[in-house]
């Protein structure tokens, strides 16, 4: 089980509090979808659970163990909307890649296209890029995984298939998914439920 219960966080010492008590819980091989306004801090809450980030207060576990802010491969992996962010640019996306397992992974299957393996993150395009990204993540076989807005402005037929990878993560590992999202269409086609962040309880 994913856990987190109270969490509070400010980017700033003396700044605003971004979380305020926010909590969600996931089960292995459940799908959520975590919902909400702008500006009210599913990324970061998505963010916190993966461990990129310490929450002020709070506590976030996996199997009743906290998950830790640091460096190294964690039980929470986070893809996020721009995986530029997340890439050295200096890197070939071999490199990339290996920086989260060996290779040949079988992760990379449907997802990462050979030609692209000497290639800088900047000589693929971002929905080529995205496919990456998600594979790295795989690569480190994670209990959980945060999908942060990871098909928007991509083309459909790049959206269905990161999706379908993801949701066979979830069937042949049991992988834990939240979905972070603003698309309802997408939230009803791959969530069990649904999450209000700004309500902190279960939508419909």
């Amino acid at each position: 089980m994913l856990s987190a219960r109270d969490v509070w966080f400010r980017y700033h010492r003396r700044g605003p509090w971004v979380l305020s008590g926010a909590g969600i819980e996931v089960a292995p091989g459940e799908v959520v979808g975590l919902r909400g306004p702008s500006g009210c801090g599913k990324t970061t809450l998505g963010a916190v659970l993966g461990g990129l980030v310490r929450p002020g207060r709070g506590s976030v576990e996996v199997a009743g163990v906290p998950v830790a802010a640091g460096r190294g491969a964690r039980p929470v992996q986070v893809v996020l909307q721009h995986p530029e962010r997340a890439m050295n640019p200096r890197w070939r996306v071999r490199d990339v890649l290996a920086e989260a397992g060996p290779a040949p992974a079988p992760e990379d299957a449907g997802l990462v296209d050979p030609g692209w393996l000497d290639r800088f993150p900047h000589e693929i395009s971002g929905g080529e890029l995205q496919r990456v990204n998600l594979a790295r993540a795989l690569r480190t076989r994670p209990a959980f995984l945060v999908a942060d807005e990871i098909s928007s402005s991509l083309d459909a037929l790049t959206q269905a298939l990161l999706w379908r990878r993801v949701l066979d993560e979830v069937a042949e590992r049991a992988t834990g998914v939240v979905v972070v999202s603003h698309d309802q269409p997408l939230l009803d086609r791959v969530a069990d439920r649904v999450v209000e962040l700004d309500r902190a309880a279960p939508a419909g």
